[in-house]
């Protein structure tokens, strides 16, 4: 088992296609296909199934392939630390849908002050945000808790490895247009809002409800809208009058004043909390951004 099989086998997975990950590395065909192969007999176990349409990681092969980026990933930082002569500053977040982890970031970044520097931020389901902190994609991931989730998504976390702290807790609000009917009042409850579709970000097919990012008891609501993205979400609560269940924490300088947060009625009570690896330390940069984020609270 080499480095550059590894390296093969991971871009493969990520581009599903032999093809183009020849072209990334300006090697032919029949090498990537012939290493790949080489590392399947070796680890006996088969990683990628092939057909016309390209390739597909089996379930043996996205466990491997989990494991052969916290390798790589661990070779990058011994290379950057201790061969490159030019050493950048690298810290990655992964986050649910929060544009109050966005504005930390932007927060972050604006203070940073050096240019040798290689930042990331992903927005998306909650399971990615938890694979990108156990496969080092990123140092932090920003995900809620609440009453309902909270005994599986504890579970779940320990036996990925990972460690919750609590950022701060938020009541649940309803977050609309202010063009909405309802956008004028100072509380919302559940039957004032039963006319309207419900807005949730879909966590993928098969995924628990449990990993949702809105509070549990919304999937009860009679309709319910699935998005996976922030704008088409935006756009449904002005086209449709779309409403989604939140923490009531919203930046109007990165959405603009077109929606509001209005108290809904509710006993329901949530949190939201930042995963890092067990057994990690947050690095200097990791700790000001959730000074950033802790801000929030109050």
């Amino acid at each position: 088992m080499t480095l550059q099989q590894l390296i093969y086998a991971i871009t493969t997975a990520d581009e599903k296609s032999i093809n183009k990950t020849a072209q990334r590395f300006y090697v032919s065909q029949p090498a990537i296909s012939d290493a790949i192969k080489d590392l399947e007999d070796e680890i006996g176990i088969t990683i990628f199934e092939r057909s016309n349409r390209g390739v597909t990681t089996t379930a043996e092969g996205a466990d491997f392939i989990v494991y052969a980026r916290q390798v790589v990933a661990q070779y990058d930082l011994l290379k950057e630390r201790y061969i490159d002569k030019e050493q950048k500053i690298r810290f990655g977040v992964s986050t649910q849908h929060y544009t109050f982890a966005v504005k930390s970031y932007i927060e972050l970044i604006s203070n940073y002050g050096t240019d040798k520097f290689d930042f990331s931020i992903y927005e998306g389901k909650t399971s990615d945000v938890i694979n990108d902190v156990r496969t080092f994609r990123s140092e932090i991931g920003i995900i809620h808790i609440d009453e309902y989730n909270s005994n599986y998504l504890i579970k779940y976390l320990k036996a990925n490895n990972l460690q919750y702290h609590k950022l701060f807790d938020c009541k649940v609000f309803a977050y609309l247009s202010s063009k909405h009917p309802l956008a004028k009042s100072k509380r919302v409850t559940e039957k004032d809002l039963e006319a309207y579709p419900c807005l949730t970000f879909t966590q993928g097919e098969g995924a628990p409800i449990y990993l949702s990012e809105e509070p549990v008891s919304m999937f009860a609501k009679r309709n319910i809208i699935r998005v996976n993205d922030r704008g088409t979400m935006l756009n449904l609560m002005t086209g449709v009058n779309g409403y989604t269940l939140c923490s009531g924490i919203i930046c109007e300088e990165l959405n603009g004043s077109s929606y509001t947060a209005i108290p809904y009625d509710s006993r329901e009570k949530t949190s939201v909390i930042y995963i890092t690896r067990d057994g990690s330390t947050l690095s200097e940069l990791g700790e000001k951004y959730i000074e950033h984020l802790r801000s929030f609270a109050s």
